[in-house]
């Protein structure tokens, strides 16, 4: 985590973000759409008087075609289980040049959904269940 700079998508609350933090990022970009969610999540950034994050309210899709273009070292992908996102974020990660070289992808879905078709080259480091949750490490 040390130095890392993280991206946030589908923030929700922002725990994933803000622990890396807490751990060392460098920076943070949180990526929610909806409204009370970020200011939620701005509000905690401001109350940590955390001077290396970015809170966006945006929709994830959106703002990774239209957002000037950077690269992450670590992301968290949790996209709400029911939209069938994750191939499509994943590959527009790909695509429009988000992810640094040796980046790591966290995501999060469904425990009991298979994992989509996801872009070549990511290789699964770890994954486990938590619950209902089933969560994947990717190497990129």
């Amino acid at each position: 985590m040390e130095g890392a700079r993280v991206l946030d998508l589908f923030a929700g609350s922002g725990a994933l973000g803000l622990e890396a933090l807490s751990r060392g990022a460098a920076h943070a970009t949180f990526v929610e759409r909806d409204r009370r969610a970020a200011t939620a999540i701005s509000e905690r950034v401001e109350e940590w008087r955390e001077t290396s994050a970015t809170v966006v309210c945006a929709d994830a899709a959106s703002w990774l075609k239209g957002s000037p273009a950077a690269a992450f070292d670590i992301v968290f992908l949790d996209p709400p289980y029911d939209a069938a996102l994750l191939a499509e974020i994943a590959a527009a990660l790909v695509a429009h040049a988000r992810l640094a070289p040796d980046a790591r992808v966290y995501v999060e879905r469904r425990a009991r959904e298979p994992l989509p078709s996801l872009p070549v080259g990511w290789r699964e480091l770890r994954g486990g269940r938590a619950g209902e949750v089933g969560y994947h490490l990717f190497s990129v």
